[in-house]
């Protein structure tokens, strides 16, 4: 999961795409970067670390130009290293770089194809880059005769999506051309546009993985980015061009909508914050209908994403709400920290439960998703040693069994705690008396009645099918091993290593 964000203006854009990239920060804590070109030389800036510790004055001032894109990272592929954070920048044809939220699933086929028949050189490991050096190619493979047209560069997308499999948003700027973006054949990953016009002036355009993005920027939206699709926002008049150049089934992912984004956030037509509704909905009613259901005496979220879900849980069960943890603010979300160490150790300063309301209270905690377990574990800890006198949990999606080879960290099967123990088992395992799962008929409706053009979603971490590449047990199994080299070259402690329980 990745944050990118894209804009052409009639004045510098810098101050707009650094407070955009803020508020898609939740989608990536780990690196931040932008880049601009004022028509004459692309300058960029870019390092790990939050937005707010990358960017500093000189570093905004020398970001010039009226075009531009960033980034937030939370590395799926690659590694930690700042080389690795992104826009990528390559000089032929004409300079471009290049930013991208998901995962290339066929990342060891293309990136041989590269340097051996490209005869094109890869500076780091990341997929981002690969996929830059592949647009590079197809649209040299254009044979531009001093400037590309609009049929050129989507002809040239054409042969990428021919070349690459996986979700992705793609995000690109090509110096004196404009803006080119572009979506996954299975609109996986999200990605939304919006327009601001003044006038007498030509209109300016945004690119986004949120639609928050685009109206905290004060942008109209216009419409989601179709699957499959490209968009070119040419440098000199601002006209807009779109074109389908891919087909396939429409499975935006579900995980989207139970926790990577934002509330205010609407993805293909769907309002993240009401989807959420619907889940907590759904799931009071599973409970209710429980003939071994237990006394429940208060609902508590665990901040921040279940606040909504809990919340409608507490108004069908006929229960009060109550917040029942202050959160540190100051500590970023724990699900993309690097490392499982960093998730156990932050916990305990990121959330601080309020005794008065959990003492001899029978108490059901509300949580989006139980994916390693151990971060749920230390949350009951922590209710337990408050005085609760019955735990039990609630998760708004369904068992996490398999891993997600589509952007979201969930890489191996050892460390999902669902795709080795029984949900009984699980319980013991977190320390809860009672535990509740969502069913994934209740959580595909929550998310398919916001848009029920959308027959669909991608599903394969709970349990569905991969949509997009040919995902066998040979390539899981390859993407297990590759985790595990990572986390043995020092990329994680010991600790990380251990089998989750």
């Amino acid at each position: 999961m990745c944050g990118i964000l894209g804009m052409i203006a009639n004045n510098p854009v810098v101050q707009d795409l650094y407070d955009g990239l803020v508020v898609l920060q939740h989608r990536g804590q780990d690196a931040a970067g932008l880049a601009t070109y004022d028509g004459n030389q692309i300058h960029m800036k870019k390092g790990n670390g939050l937005v707010r510790d990358v960017f500093r004055t000189k570093n905004m001032i020398r970001l010039k130009g009226n075009i531009g894109i960033g980034h937030v990272r939370y590395p799926t592929a690659g590694c930690y290293r700042e080389e690795e954070a992104q826009p990528f920048y390559v000089n032929a044809p004409f300079g471009i770089v290049l930013g991208h939220n998901g995962n290339l699933t066929n990342y060891a086929k293309v990136k041989a194809e590269v340097i051996d028949k490209d005869m094109r050189h890869l500076n780091t490991s990341s997929d981002s880059e690969l996929l830059l050096n592949v647009l590079a190619h197809q649209l040299i493979q254009q044979k531009p005769k001093g400037h590309l047209t609009v049929e050129q560069i989507f002809d040239a997308v054409k042969h990428v999506y021919k070349r690459i499999e996986g979700g992705y948003a793609v995000m690109a700027m090509i110096a004196g051309h404009g803006l080119l973006a572009f979506r996954d054949p299975n609109g996986i990953r999200p990605l939304v546009m919006g327009m601001r016009k003044e006038a007498g002036k030509k209109p300016e355009y945004i690119l986004a993985s949120e639609s928050v993005a685009v109206q905290t920027m004060g942008f109209e939206i216009l419409r989601d980015v179709g699957p499959g699709e490209a968009v070119f926002i040419d440098i000199k008049n601002h006209k807009l061009h779109s074109k389908s150049l891919a087909k396939a089934e429409f499975t935006p992912c579900i995980f989207e909508f139970v926790y990577l984004a934002r509330p205010d956030s609407m993805i293909d037509g769907i309002s993240v914050y009401k989807a959420r509704i619907r889940m907590g909905q759904k799931l009071a009613k599973q409970i209710k209908e429980d003939k071994d259901s237990p006394p429940i005496d208060v609902v508590i979220p665990v901040p921040e994403t279940s606040r909504p879900i809990a919340l409608a849980m507490s108004e069908v069960l006929k229960v009060r709400f109550r917040e029942g943890f202050v959160k540190n603010r100051y500590i970023g979300r724990t699900f993309i920290m690097p490392s499982q160490h960093l998730r156990q150790k932050s916990i305990r300063y990121k959330l601080n439960p309020i005794p008065l309301e959990f003492k001899g209270k029978n108490v059901l905690l509300v949580d989006d998703s139980i994916v390693r377990g151990n971060t749920s574990r230390k949350i009951v800890e922590m209710v337990r040693e408050a005085g609760a006198k019955k735990v039990y949990f609630a998760s708004a999606a369904p068992p996490i069994v398999n891993p997600d080879v589509y952007g979201i960290d969930m890489p191996t099967r050892a460390e999902l705690i669902a795709n080795r123990l029984t949900i009984p088992q699980i319980a013991k395992s977190i320390g809860v008396d009672k535990l509740y799962y969502q069913k994934i008929e209740d959580l595909l409706d929550s998310a398919r009645e916001g848009n029920k053009k959308i027959r669909n979603f991608c599903w394969s971490c709970m349990g569905g099918p991969y949509p997009a590449g040919n995902i066998t047990e040979e390539v899981l199994q390859r993407v297990e091993k590759e985790r595990f080299a990572y986390q043995t070259s020092g990329g994680s402690t010991d600790e990380d290593q251990m089998p989750l329980l």
